[in-house]
């Protein structure tokens, strides 16, 4: 489904892989058992294995179609109303962090993300099956053209990209905003507690391992059918399940070299390159071909595509059921988006650090569509021009695209000028999304199966060789007890546990940004009333110390000063005073080694629901051009505030004891309106310790999670 290169560098190298890494053995032996033995007898009973899951599969479509339908349905408009609804401005990570990636470059990793090398496959091969053999009507007529391309974006375009933006949604909120695990069952946290950390837990990874690899075989069937035309196409070796099994060991033998060493560095320039050499093949065929009637069949496509959504997304097809054909494309297509959504989603996730759910969910579901969308419309019309030509030569392009849909494309290539470096173009790029697909699915399936504490530690080397073999044995396997379409129907099966897991990360997610909402609301609320007390002497400056902060950039000795001298003292001021009303209340400290100095912090804690937090932390900053005539080199010192949920902006050095001390009950009463806000439907999505790494967002080097100390308690 999609070609994921990780950006977990796991040739970072070995010393980070073993720190805080230890193979979850219930995962691993659980969903590792479960698949050797599916491949075992696949190979053994190879008639017997094809029989039951076709069996299965079938009564999955005549039972269960309904329930794939709606799941997909409704994590496309959650998804769209977290990103339309206030928690849209919601960062994936501290409220004062960055988008590590420019904008071009996270969209070409989006890009890569969803486009494999099955889009080439399925862009030529199923408009001309819609065309000819439709779910409803007649095939061949002028309805079943113009409706022919429209299926194929409605089963490759958005409905997709909604469960990969929950997923991703997902683990990068819990891993990046509050520092949790980057795993799945970490969403869930907010509906079963601490339960997720045991068994629970274990059985949910296991369920997305099942469904995933079995997404990843069918992604690498495909692949390998289709490179195995491509090198027939240009070397003459001929297409049997010798040369597709020395495929599959070429692929795994590469993706377990790249799983082994890290790709971390190549994931962005890939990404970009694969984006220019698609871009080109697809504007080659446009203009080559007939381009007026592609840019029509275009935006009509579009408008079509539009119009007939929403009735497409909820269409059961109750009256005439065609159990075949839902088996075969729509519910084949949701399981197999469902199989995909963690691979997928964990890519989406590490790209995305610092921006906003909107910014997230808008991204992920627009641009992978507007390119999808093109190339689906140019390529797959360009195939229906051929059929509706007529004649001995357009039955032959009709009857290859639908009994061996893995030569479809290569055909529809040879129709244009330069057909044989088309073919080396898109044999190229096949074969580079083949091999990222096997590399990601072993980071992934071994991330899954380990208990990773920092998010940026990858799982042992020896399980990532391990999933990387298993993932090509189980497509082997597949392929030889029935090709293509028993591991469709395979997909179909293994990803319905994951539905069920998809909708509780939905609801542990909603969970969440209720009290995400709730933070919102007493955040503005407080800052009404901040403002009306600072209007009349709270924590505004005088235009003195204005004056004095515009013309000074602080060095370390002052800011050092200044934290022992003011910010210590106002802090324990307000704590002792706290604690005289028996609330409990903490001055903690911080080692800040890259500075040499000592970052202190309040907390107060209620008794299991969020706490408070208020720390001033030193931040470095190059001294401004318009400065007091600095060095090249200069750097001045902000002391910044920081929450619980990361910088609030504002700098306090220069302010006095009593700003200080007036500017924490600022906070703290934001705090307790928002206690109130939530009351007791409050669902904490992290435990009370849980902190976040705000180190890397000022391009520090050296310097400590402000929140991992010793805290010391006022007496």
């Amino acid at each position: 489904m999609a070609s994921t290169t990780q950006s977990m560098d796991a040739g970072q190298n070995g010393a980070r892989d073993k720190k805080n890494v230890q193979v979850n053995k219930t995962v691993f032996f659980g969903s590792g058992a479960g698949i050797l033995g599916i491949i075992i007898w696949a190979l053994i009973d190879q008639e017997g294995a094809d029989r039951i899951i076709g069996t299965a599969v079938g009564w999955v479509a005549r039972e269960l179609g309904w329930f794939y339908i709606l799941v997909v349905t409704v994590v496309l408009v959650f998804v769209i109303w977290a990103a339309v609804s206030r928690v849209g401005r919601v960062k994936l990570g501290p409220d004062h962090s960055k988008p590590t990636y420019s904008v071009f470059s996270w969209t070409a990793m989006l890009f890569a993300a969803g486009i494999g090398i099955d889009l080439m496959f399925f862009s030529v091969a199923e408009p001309v099956f819609q065309r000819a053999l439709p779910p409803v009507g007649e095939g061949g007529t002028l309805e079943s053209t113009r409706q022919a391309v429209v299926w194929t974006l409605f089963h490759y375009g958005l409905m997709g990209w909604g469960l990969y933006a929950l997923i991703g949604m997902a683990l990068a909120y819990f891993s990046y905003r509050y520092n949790q695990p980057l795993s799945l069952r970490s969403a869930l946290q907010p509906i079963f507690g601490d339960r997720v950390k045991g068994l629970l837990g274990d059985t949910v990874d296991i369920a997305a391992l099942l469904g995933a690899i079995f997404g990843l075989a069918t992604s690498l069937g495909i692949g390998v059918a289709q490179l195995n035309v491509g090198l027939d196409d240009l070397f003459g070796i001929p297409e049997s399940t010798w040369a597709q099994a020395g495929l599959i060991a070429v692929a795994v033998a590469v993706a377990t070299l790249s799983a082994v060493l890290g790709v971390d560095k190549g994931v962005k320039r890939l990404s970009e390159a694969n984006v220019l050499i698609a871009v080109g093949l697809m504007l080659f065929v446009l203009i080559a071909g007939s381009t007026t009637f592609l840019m029509n069949s275009l935006v009509q496509n579009l408008g079509d595509f539009a119009s007939r959504f929403p009735g497409m997304a909820l269409d059961t097809m109750a009256y005439d059921y065609p159990e075949e054909w839902m088996a075969s494309w729509t519910l084949f297509f949701w399981a197999w988006w469902i199989a995909w959504a963690p691979f997928v989603g964990l890519f989406l996730a590490r790209i995305s650090r610092g921006r906003t759910i909107r910014q997230f969910v808008s991204g992920t579901l627009i641009v992978p569509f507007m390119f999808i969308g093109v190339w689906i419309s140019i390529f797959g019309n360009s195939a229906l021009e051929i059929v509706r030509r007529g004649g001995a030569e357009a039955k032959a392009f009709e009857t290859t695209a639908i009994d061996t849909p893995e030569k479809g494309f290569y055909a529809l290539l040879h129709e244009y000028p330069a057909a044989p470096l088309l073919v080396v173009v898109a044999t190229f790029t096949g074969l580079l999304f083949y091999i990222t697909s096997a590399d990601s699915g072993a980071l992934v399936m071994a991330h899954f199966s380990s208990r990773i504490e920092d998010n940026d530690t990858d799982g042992p080397k020896w399980l990532r060789v391990f999933w990387a073999f298993a993932t090509g044995l189980l497509t082997l396997a597949m392929l030889m007890i029935g090709g293509i379409t028993t591991l469709q129907q395979a997909t179909v099966i293994m990803g319905l546990p994951f539905a069920v897991v998809i909708l509780l990360i939905m609801l542990g997610l909603f969970r969440a940004l209720q009290v995400e909402a709730g933070w919102i609301d007493s955040r503005q609320s407080a800052l009404s009333r901040a403002l009306s007390h600072r209007s009349s002497g709270g924590t505004a400056l005088n235009w003195r110390q204005r004056a004095a902060r515009a013309v000074r950039y602080p060095n370390v000795n002052d800011v050092r000063r200044f934290t022992e001298n003011t910010v210590a003292p106002a802090l324990r001021d307000v704590a002792a005073e706290l604690t005289k009303t028996d609330m409990n209340a903490s001055v903690g400290s911080t080692e800040v080694e890259a500075y040499d100095m000592v970052s202190y912090h309040l907390d107060v804690s209620f008794n299991g629901k969020k706490p408070f937090h208020y720390q001033v932390y030193p931040t470095q900053h190059p001294t401004p051009v318009f400065g007091m005539s600095p060095e090249p080199s200069d750097v001045f010192y902000r002391l910044e505030v920081f929450t619980a949920l990361g910088s609030e902006g504002f700098d306090v050095f220069g302010f006095t004891k009593e700003q200080i001390s007036s500017n924490v009950l600022d906070h703290y009463e934001r705090h307790i309106q928002y206690l109130h806000s939530v009351g007791d439907a409050e669902s904490e999505p992290v435990e009370s310790e849980a902190t976040l790494d705000w180190s890397g967002d000022f391009e520090l080097t050296d310097v400590e999670d402000p929140l991992e100390e010793e805290t010391v308690r006022e007496p």
